[in-house]
C-alpha cells in the first residue's frame, strides 16, 4: 500500500486519524524542524533481523527513547540482531530507509515481521504517529487502532516495556 491506500483503508475502516503533512523526513532530528500537533506521539522506527535472516521485527518506541538491542535480545529471546538491509526493507514491507513504519506491515505478504510497540503509546491520550508508507506525512492515530490492523493483517505485534 502506498500513501494513499493508507488513507483509504483508514476511511474504509472508519479509523479515527489525523494527518500532517510535511517535508520528506529520514531521521529523527529532521522532525524536530516540523511543527507537529502531538509531539509526544511521535515514534521511532528500528527494522532489524536475526544473524540468520530468519526472523524480522519492527520495533517501535517513543521517538524520545533509545533501544538497546542487546538487552532487546535478551528480553525476548532472540538470536542476535542487526539492521535488516534497505534491500530487506523494500523486499518484505515495500519501504525505502526514511519511510520505516508500522503500516508497512500491510505490505509484509509472508507475516515476516513481528512488531513490538512501545507501551507508553497506549498510556494517556494514547495517540502514535506514524508514516503512511511515505516519509513526507505523519499519521496520527490511536495505537490500540493500530495494533488491532497489524493483528488484523496477520502479522504477530506485542507491547513491549523499553
Amino acid at each position: 500500500m502506498n500513501k494513499q491506500e493508507i488513507y483509504d483503508y483508514l476511511k474504509r475502516k472508519n479509523i479515527w486519524h489525523e494527518i500532517t503533512e510535511h517535508k520528506a523526513v529520514y531521521h529523527m532530528a529532521d522532525l524536530l524542524q516540523i511543527d507537529i500537533p502531538y509531539p509526544e506521539a511521535d515514534a521511532k522506527n528500528l527494522f532489524v533481523r536475526d544473524d540468520k535472516k530468519r526472523a524480522y521485527y519492527l520495533i517501535t518506541v517513543k521517538g524520545d527513547k533509545r533501544v538497546d538491542l542487546k538487552e532487546f535480545r535478551k528480553a525476548n529471546q532472540t538470536r542476535p540482531l542487526s539492521f535488516a538491509s534497505a534491500n530487506d526493507l523494500m523486499e518484505i514491507m515495500g519501504l525505502i530507509p526514511g519511510a520505516v513504519t508500522p503500516l508497512g506491515v500491510l505490505n509484509d505478504e509472508d507475516r515476516k515481521v513481528k512488531v513490538y510497540l512501545d507501551k507508553d503509546f497506549y498510556e494517556g491520550m494514547g495517540l502514535i504517529g506514524v508514516h503512511p508508507n511515505d516519509n513526507t506525512a505523519t499519521l496520527w492515530m490511536k495505537a490500540a487502532d493500530l495494533a488491532n490492523i497489524i493483528k488484523e493483517h496477520g502479522n504477530e505485534i506485542e507491547a513491549a516495556v523499553f
